[in-house]
């Protein structure tokens, strides 16, 4: 019998009452293998393996995320985090916003400022972890539209009192893997989580950033040029890895 050398399924698996997506990778190694991070929880099995089987398996990462949860309260948050309601109130930095949700049979899900007020219409068919997922990336898009001129401004006055280099676009972006990033081209971009931190750590992270328009590396001399504008950077650095769970939507 013939089979196909690799091939992607999606299952599911339920933990405190939330349905969290799993994938499941099947291709020709023996054996099995799950793992988890911040975004993907992950299943591989041979190419063989039944229905049955992959159900078995499904069973015991349950058991096994759940497990991961208690020893990584980052990842728990990441998965099992709360649930947005109507009328409850998003603080971030020193904005207060009002959220209006909605849930409807559409089939994209929409975000939209007014005033205050950040309007959510979400698709009803979603389930509770894609629901969570979906607003929190809506939210971060809104949030990053009215942050975006108080921001630029920010990096356009410490570039000014630092390294002088031409910038050419700074953005805003719901990004989990760091706190910001600079291209050689002049790319400037920061992570919409780094509005709940402190502006003492905002400015920190567009410091650091900013000095790569100078070293693109993390050398001494580069290390060197953020110690000589912000000798107490360690500081900054520090309560990001202590908080990080708390810099989100």
């Amino acid at each position: 019998m013939f089979f196909p050398k690799k091939r992607t399924l999606k299952g599911l698996i339920h933990i405190e009452g939330v349905a969290l997506p799993v994938r499941v990778a099947l291709d020709l190694a023996s054996g099995h293998f799950y793992s988890l991070s911040a975004r993907r929880i992950t299943l591989r099995l041979p190419i063989t393996a039944s229905e049955g089987m992959i159900r078995d398996y499904l069973h015991t990462v349950q058991e096994w995320v759940v497990q991961q949860f208690e020893k990584h309260p980052t990842y728990r948050e990441a998965y099992l985090g709360k649930q947005f309601q109507h009328g409850e109130t998003l603080l971030v930095g020193e904005r207060r916003y009002t959220l209006s949700l909605n849930l409807k049979d559409r089939v994209t899900s929409t975000a939209k400022l007014v005033g205050d007020t950040i309007c959510l219409e979400l698709n009803e068919n979603l389930n509770s972890w894609q629901r969570t997922r979906t607003a929190k990336t809506l939210l971060s898009r809104i949030v990053a539209k009215d942050f975006q001129t108080e921001i630029s401004n920010r990096v356009a006055e410490i570039n000014a009192h630092t390294f002088r280099q031409p910038i050419r676009s700074i953005n805003l972006k719901y990004n989990h893997s760091n706190w910001g990033s600079c291209s050689r081209s002049g790319n400037v971009n920061l992570s919409t989580r780094l509005l709940f931190a402190p502006r003492s750590v905002q400015d920190y992270v567009i410091l650091h950033e900013l000095a790569h328009l100078v070293e693109m590396n993390h050398s001494d001399r580069f290390w060197a040029l953020v110690s000589h504008y912000m000798p107490n950077y360690k500081d900054a650095e520090k309560w990001l890895k202590q908080n990080r769970a708390k810099c989100d939507f």
